[in-house]
């Protein structure tokens, strides 16, 4: 009696753990494919002096270093505004490849970027046009928005 409910015990644990395992190597799968399939650029600081300012060398200054304008998102991971904003911002960085580069800072990982530009709230958006200051906006946005923002202040 004590052998058959042990060898009962044991299979229903290995049923238990095989699912498991196999729920965490799909998840695992799921989060490499939204990996590759991301057209925005995570930035961290050097990056972010390499390609958008190097605010060492100029810091009374604003002074682009890109060569189109662009879209800085700053979110948290744990953000559900900034979670529903992801996708749109993918999806426009694809839509206007070679014309816009879409990037994103994480402000839990990159503090210092977010404390120079005064991240209070996210997700915030900061429009970079090729002349002029950029722009910030604070909230999420919607795909109609973005676009209007993209036409009017970065390709006008």
């Amino acid at each position: 009696m004590h052998n058959k409910l042990f060898i009962m015990i044991m299979m229903i644990a290995a049923l238990f753990s095989s699912s498991c395992t196999s729920a965490k190597q799909k998840q695992k799968t799921i989060n490499k494919q939204e990996a590759k399939k991301m057209n925005t650029t995570e930035l961290t600081l050097s990056e972010f002096k390499n390609k958008v300012m190097d605010f060492d060398k100029n810091p009374d200054s604003w002074n682009f270093k890109g060569d189109k304008p662009a879209i800085i998102d700053f979110y948290a991971t744990w953000c559900g505004p900034c979670k529903a904003t992801a996708p749109i911002l993918d999806s426009l960085a694809e839509e206007y490849q070679g014309k816009i580069d879409v990037y994103k800072v994480d402000v839990d990982q990159e503090q210092e970027i977010a404390s120079m530009f005064g991240i209070r709230s996210i997700p915030s958006l900061l429009f970079i046009p090729m002349e002029g200051e950029p722009k910030m906006q604070v909230g999420a946005m919607g795909r109609i928005d973005l676009e209007k923002a993209i036409k009017n202040t970065l390709l006008k």
